[in-house]
This record gives C-alpha cells, sequence and structure tokens, in this order.
C-alpha cells in the first residue's frame, strides 16, 4: 500500500479515512524489516513494556476497543483484564511481528468498511461515564491521534533497534 496523506477526494469522510490510513500504513513501515528480536527489545528502562511489538498490538486493540466495543456496542473481548489492563502490550512479545501486522491490517479494513457503512455523526451505542455519547467523527479523529502519536513512539524504538529513522 503507497502511503499518502492527500486525499482522492476532499469531502469530509475521505480526508478522515485518508489520514487514518496514512497513519497506520506509517506504523507498519516503521516495522518494515525489522526482526522478531528487535521489535520484541524493551530499551527504555522505565517503560517495559514499551516494544515494537506491543506497540503494534497495542494500536490493533485500541481499534478494536473504539469501533466494536464503544460504537457497536459488541461485548469487549479484548485481551486485557482488571489485573493486567496491558496485557495485550505484554502478550505481544510472544506473537512473530509479521502475524500482529497481519492482524492489524485486517483490523483495519474491517473497521475501513464500518466507517463507510455509518455517518459519520452516528452515536455510538455504548455511552460515556458522564451520560453523553461519543459520535463515529469523534472516533475516527480520536485513532487518528492516537495512531500518530504512537508512530513517534515507534520512530524512537526503531532508530534504538537499529539504527534505521525514516519511514
Amino acid at each position: 500500500m503507497t502511503r499518502t496523506d492527500t486525499p482522492p477526494a476532499w469531502d469530509e469522510r475521505t480526508q478522515l479515512t485518508t489520514f487514518l490510513d496514512y497513519v497506520r500504513a506509517t506504523a507498519r513501515a516503521k516495522c518494515e524489516e525489522l526482526s522478531d528480536e528487535d521489535a520484541r527489545k524493551a530499551p527504555l528502562p522505565g517503560s517495559p513494556l514499551m516494544t515494537m511489538s506491543g506497540l503494534i498490538n497495542h494500536l490493533r486493540w485500541v481499534e478494536y476497543y473504539w469501533f466494536r466495543v464503544i460504537f457497536l456496542g459488541q461485548e469487549d473481548e479484548g485481551p486485557w483484564t482488571d489485573e493486567d489492563p496491558d496485557r495485550e502490550m505484554r502478550v505481544a512479545v510472544d506473537i512473530p511481528l509479521s502475524r500482529l501486522l497481519g492482524e492489524y491490517a485486517e483490523e483495519s479494513a474491517r473497521h475501513n468498511e464500518l466507517i463507510a457503512a455509518h455517518d459519520l455523526a452516528t452515536k455510538a451505542r455504548r455511552k460515556r461515564d458522564d451520560g453523553s455519547v461519543f459520535d463515529l467523527r469523534w472516533i475516527v479523529l480520536h485513532l487518528i491521534e492516537e495512531t500518530a502519536r504512537h508512530n513517534g513512539h515507534l520512530d524512537i524504538l526503531r532508530e534504538l533497534a537499529d539504527g534505521r529513522t525514516g519511514s
């Protein structure tokens, strides 16, 4: 997939999905030609869960949570538990990076279909603690922000792993 942040059309939906796809593709590009061993390294002493594998798995599961659990109101079947709320990052080091990237791409495709099938103003089925409700537009914007923020982490981890910068 070619990465671009230039949408093929200038309507709001196309702009938002183009940026979401761009930041997703950037996360995947940060992992190109990276060994499983390097993807599992946690080089920051104060952040033992901060691995490239953990971040990719986190991005996959954060999309699941926002689209399926919050927006669609489905049962939460994520890997986290009350005892281990960051479990998706912890278990990722036992999964090959190629599988994590494949699962992330599959989830992204499913979520793109969900975005295409709903108006951006559609309200999520689950309410916030204060009783207000997110709409699909806010969820997409939040996921762009979340993914872009973690791309910065991936930049740092990749440079520490093997010196590669850019992407």
